[in-house]
Formats: structure tokens, C-alpha cells, sequence
């Protein structure tokens, strides 16, 4: 019986260990996504691309797996600010990530 419970506490504890580094791996991924999303997003605001900024940043956080959760373009000083999402397939609540573009403030 003991031999099982320690089982037990080992399996729930390894469960939690692949759901934090799923966790991460998901951030990791989201982060990724922000900073590409607004790089991107900059370089149309200054011209260097053609097309909408935030248009330009959701298809590069959809090429890198997350979503577009939020994008403003401060035209005044050139900068972007960008939020994605990425799901987590074990965990209700997606991992974001937030990144902003262009000159320093």
C-alpha cells in the first residue's frame, strides 16, 4: 500500500512538473511572438513596409503560433505596442506576452 501512495505522489508530481514546463515553453513562445510582432509593426510605421501595422503584426504572431491580442501605433513617437496569446492545451488561461517597438521613450 505504501509502495502505491508513493507511486501516486510520484505521478502527480511529475504531471506537475510537464505542466509548468509546458507553461514555459507556451511564454517562451508567446514572448517570442510579441517582440517578431512588433519589430514588424515599427518597421511599417516608419515606412520600411508596406501595409496597416497591426494588420502586419497579426500575421506575424500568426506565423509564429499565437494570436494578436492588442496592438496601438503611437505615430507621434513611432512605436507599436504589441500583446499575444498563445494556448496552453492543459490550462484554461493562454500565456502572453507584451513587447513594444521603436525609438527609446
Amino acid at each position: 500500500m505504501l509502495v502505491l501512495g508513493a507511486g501516486a505522489v510520484l505521478l502527480i508530481l511529475f504531471g506537475a512538473v510537464l505542466l509548468l514546463l509546458q507553461s514555459a515553453v507556451a511564454a517562451n513562445q508567446a514572448a517570442t511572438a510579441a517582440d517578431l510582432s512588433a519589430l514588424a509593426a515599427a518597421d511599417t510605421v516608419r515606412g520600411l513596409r508596406a501595409g496597416d501595422p497591426c494588420a502586419v503584426a497579426g500575421e506575424v504572431a500568426a506565423r509564429n503560433g499565437a494570436a494578436l491580442g492588442g496592438c496601438a501605433v503611437s505615430a507621434g513617437d513611432q512605436s507599436v505596442q504589441v500583446n499575444t496569446e498563445v494556448g496552453v492545451r492543459l490550462l484554461p488561461w493562454p500565456a502572453t506576452g507584451h513587447a513594444r517597438a521603436g525609438p527609446p521613450p
